[in-house]
């Protein structure tokens, strides 16, 4: 079965992509959770063997969150009990969050938004704090994100940055209820946890403290980068500067 550029409203689903990537506790767009979800595409098939619709030039919207990619499968329609598979150009917008991947896995049960696995050369991500102009940029190989419990792991190469503050590992982990985020070493390669910050930069901090841009945290070599070797490394709780 075919259906050329077909366009589905799946109220019953309201509940399930408002719950995409709430980053933030102070997420303001909760009133989005009774808006209709529209799907748009160029194509649909469906696999009658593997029982999974299939979308070919998707753009999925509710309200102001939105995702686009070249191709869509999905095990249902009404993401009671389902899973989505995005790949090839995905882009995740949200109030306050833009995300760009190569793939994206969603897991949704009872109506709401479980697990979310994403990956990419490397996946981007840009996440505006609410009330600032402030963003904050991550990229890694791969994320998993447990809804439930609030973390976001970030493996493969990862890095977050703001301002002149950054920190790199092959594995991040944030605790999003706890603000903190967890770096350990591990993985093929220069395995150190890396933390560069710029004094200056943190929302404290006045014109006449600012330092320089260039100016960084050096460790012993001098490289202008601060290395650890632990197998973990917790940084202290932040005010803001680390996405919520």
């Amino acid at each position: 079965m075919r259906i050329v550029r077909s366009k589905i409203n799946l109220c019953r689903c309201g509940i399930a992509l408002a719950a995409l990537l709430l980053c933030s506790s102070s997420y303001s767009q909760i009133d989005e959770l009774v808006l209709p979800i529209s799907l748009v595409a160029d194509s649909t098939d469906y696999d009658g063997k593997s029982s999974m619709l299939m979308f070919r030039g998707l753009r999925l919207t509710q309200g102001s969150i939105g995702i686009e990619a070249d191709e869509g499968r999905a095990s249902k329609l009404d993401f009671e009990d389902s899973v989505w598979h995005f790949t090839g150009n995905v882009v995740i917008d949200t109030g306050n969050v833009h995300i760009e991947s190569d793939t994206a896995d969603l897991k949704f049960t009872g109506h709401v938004l479980r697990l979310a696995t994403i990956t990419g050369s490397p996946a981007t991500f840009e996440i505006k704090r609410p009330n600032s102009n402030k963003v904050t940029y991550a990229e890694a190989g791969r994320l998993e994100y447990d809804f439930d419990a609030g973390v976001v792991e970030f493996s493969e190469q990862a890095t977050i940055t703001e301002g002149g503050n950054q920190i790199s590992s092959n594995y991040l982990v944030y605790n999003i209820k706890e603000q903190r985020i967890n770096a350990r070493a591990g993985g093929e390669g220069d395995s150190r946890v890396r933390i560069t910050y710029t004094p200056g930069t943190t929302d404290d901090a006045t014109a006449g403290d600012a330092a320089p841009a260039d100016e960084e945290i050096q460790d012993e070599q001098g490289t202008g980068d601060k290395l650890a070797d632990e197998n973990d490394t917790d940084l202290p709780q932040t005010t803001g500067d680390i996405p919520r």
